[in-house]
Formats: structure tokens, C-alpha cells, sequence
């Protein structure tokens, strides 16, 4: 199986990229198509710098940047991945790009946005769950005071092993 991880160096970018190697410590087999798109120049940088080599170069490099915290998770993991950084409209270039490398999935970041914002807003999300012909996981950014409860109430929470009814079956 392969997976498509839009990152675009933010944390919830990377929330997905935690959530797909979760996936895997679960037992998918599964490799990973880390991708950065980035905006087209403008047109005040493409008549400034009047070099498109240079304003490739320029792409690039930022998308290499923001792809780097994806790298090292996915390194630390020992998970395989290959790696695209495009230019373009974000959702539809993340769809050819999954498309392209066969992806199974695509796996995203999402940025909390619900309600009326997230259709006025054109979430790249929301365009990548509409357009997509494959599974798409949108991954939530869990906030402080989220994560805060759920760790105290698995910590109150017996283990199995620990429970009167399993201490009974065993004696």
C-alpha cells in the first residue's frame, strides 16, 4: 500500500504524518508519498527575478524546508518514502501526484476550520475528500486541552491484567 501525506511544514501537517506511522506501528504495511506544493511564482517574481530556473530553484528549496520535519519523523521510524515537491493549485497537483505514484490513500492535515469557514475558506482538505477517487483521512489537530483529559483517563483506566474478574480467572 502507498500513501500520499501532503506536508506543508505546519504541525498539522505533520499530525498526519504521526497518524500514518501510527498506522503502521498497527501493522499496515505501508509506504509513504511525502509531498510540498507550492503556490505558482507571481507574477512581480517572475518579472524581478526573470530567471525560471531560478524561481524553480527558489520552489525547491522551500518545499525541501518544509518537507524536512516529515523526513525525520518518517526516518527515526525506519519507514520508507519517496517524495514530490510541486508547483501549482495545491489539492488538484496533490491529486495528480497521487495518482502518478499509484497511492492507495491520501492521509492530511487538517486545519480545524468547521461550519460555513471551512467551504468559504476552499480547504485543501475538503477539495482532496470531494475530488478524490481514492480514501481520504483528514486528521485532526488535537489541542492541548484536548489531549490533557484523554491521557488522565487512560491512566485512571485498569489494565486487563489488573482487573478483579481477570485476578479471579486466574487463581
Amino acid at each position: 500500500m502507498k500513501i500520499l501525506i501532503p506536508v506543508d511544514g505546519s504541525e498539522l501537517s505533520l499530525d498526519a504524518v504521526r497518524y500514518a506511522l501510527g498506522l503502521r506501528r498497527q501493522g499496515l504495511n505501508a509506504d509513504f508519498v511525502l509531498a510540498n506544493v507550492q503556490e505558482p511564482a507571481s507574477l512581480y517574481e517572475l518579472l524581478t527575478m526573470r530567471d525560471p530556473q531560478r524561481v524553480q530553484g527558489m520552489t525547491a528549496s522551500a518545499g525541501d524546508h518544509l518537507l524536512e520535519g516529515a523526513r525525520q519523523l518518517c526516518d527515526a521510524a525506519g519507514v520508507g518514502y519517496e517524495f514530490e515537491i510541486a508547483s501549482g493549485d495545491p489539492a488538484h497537483t496533490l491529486l495528480d501526484i497521487a495518482e502518478r505514484y499509484g497511492c492507495d490513500a491520501i492521509v492530511v492535515g487538517a486545519r480545524g476550520r468547521g461550519g460555513l469557514a471551512g467551504p468559504m475558506l476552499g480547504s485543501v482538505s475538503q477539495v482532496l475528500a470531494h475530488d478524490s477517487t481514492i480514501p481520504v483521512t483528514v486528521v485532526k489537530h488535537a489541542r492541548p486541552e484536548e489531549v490533557a483529559p484523554a491521557e488522565e483517563a487512560s491512566a485512571e483506566t485498569p489494565k486487563p491484567a489488573d482487573t478483579a474478574e481477570d485476578v479471579v480467572g486466574l487463581a
